[in-house]
């Protein structure tokens, strides 16, 4: 385990702060969605009625194919956060990621944060943990303490180099990393997948990570929140904070991940994440070869409130408009949807 007992809680409650409160989405670039249509089917043949979104992920049954995204931890804000969120997400039968639970190995007081299998028993529920973490003296140990404090079905590892740059306290050695994540593949009892964080990962990476035993990826594509904007707001160094604004448009688009990782791992499975925002994107990235598609930032500020009531409207509206473009297309269930031809690339 880590010796470096920096002040994870801190930064933990700062970055809920900025995430919320200033501008932090990438520049200059979107999720790419939008150079995508679907080609309308005035008859589609199904009633809206007979619309079926179940699915399954990590061998669990699931009534829609979405994931709330890893988002945070560590403090007692990220506790109600996390508390609502797991809450929203049984109810509506999602998966659901939690922050990193490095805050909790270091920090053994803020464990309860990440304690909310009590409240979702059902879902799939993915534990985090950096992946550079791996580099500074984390090991399958550390893995197995994360899985059995969350009683999570598997464990995610992030990829955020260009966050760890920009971040004060960044650990920034990746080197040699891919050894690293296939020795805990094959050594950890629970399935390991990867992540970005919001710059993506292209298809030959994502094959390289299937190819070593990783058995989900989420390419997690720009669009939506740079996470090197949020260290910009906590930054220190005048030259960091000056050369962030140069990298506001970084990342690969959510949609140009989805495709390539596709076209080159045909059946590994996929979460598409990164910007989305609504229930016709969730259709979209379906369509060009996502399993199942994750919401972040977009979540957040519903979920900060007492209740999980305004998270499960939101939840209810993502899933209403994921069903109406379905029907629109003439498509009664998610294999359907996967395999249409019924989605076009408009700016070609």
């Amino acid at each position: 385990m880590s010796q470096n007992q920096e002040p994870t809680k801190k930064r933990k409650a700062e970055h809920i702060e900025i995430v919320l409160h200033r501008k932090v989405t990438g520049q200059g670039i979107t999720t790419g969605l939008e150079r995508y249509r679907f080609r309308h089917e005035a008859l589609p043949e199904i009633n809206f009625a007979d619309i079926s979104l179940s699915t399954s992920f990590l061998g669990k049954p699931m009534k829609a194919p979405l994931l709330i995204s890893s988002m945070t931890g560590g403090t007692n804000e990220a506790f109600q956060i996390n508390k609502n969120l797991a809450q929203a997400a049984e109810e509506h039968g999602w998966a659901m990621g939690l922050g990193s639970v490095r805050a909790a190995i270091e920090h053994p007081e803020t464990a309860y944060t990440f304690r909310i299998r009590k409240y979702a028993p059902h879902i799939p529920l993915l534990a985090n943990l950096g992946a550079v973490q791996l580099q500074y003296g984390y090991d399958v140990d550390d893995c197995r303490s994360i899985i059995e404090l969350t009683e999570a079905d598997a464990l995610v590892l992030h990829l955020n180099a260009m966050q760890e740059v920009f971040q004060p306290e960044g650990n920034t050695r990746f080197a040699h990393l891919l050894s690293k994540i296939e020795k805990l593949c094959h050594t950890l009892e629970v399935p390991v997948g990867v992540k970005e964080v919001g710059m993506g990962i292209h298809g030959g990476l994502a094959k390289r990570l299937f190819d070593v035993g990783v058995q989900f990826v989420d390419v997690a594509g720009a669009g939506g929140t740079s996470w090197i904007l949020v260290e910009k707001h906590r930054s220190r160094d005048p030259i960091l904070t000056a050369a962030a604004e140069a990298f506001a448009d970084w990342g690969l688009p959510t949609a140009d991940c989805i495709r390539e990782a596709r076209q080159q791992v045909p059946a590994g499975y996929l979460i598409a994440s990164g910007g989305l925002s609504n229930g016709v994107e969730v259709a979209k990235a379906i369509a060009l070869g996502a399993d199942l598609a994750g919401f972040g930032r977009s979540l957040l500020r519903a979920a900060t409130e007492s209740t999980p009531e305004a998270i499960s409207q939101q939840l209810q509206r993502i899933e209403t408009e994921l069903r109406i473009a379905m029907f629109g297309i003439g498509v009664a269930n998610i294999p359907s949807l996967k395999g249409t031809d019924r989605i076009l690339r408009v700016d070609d």
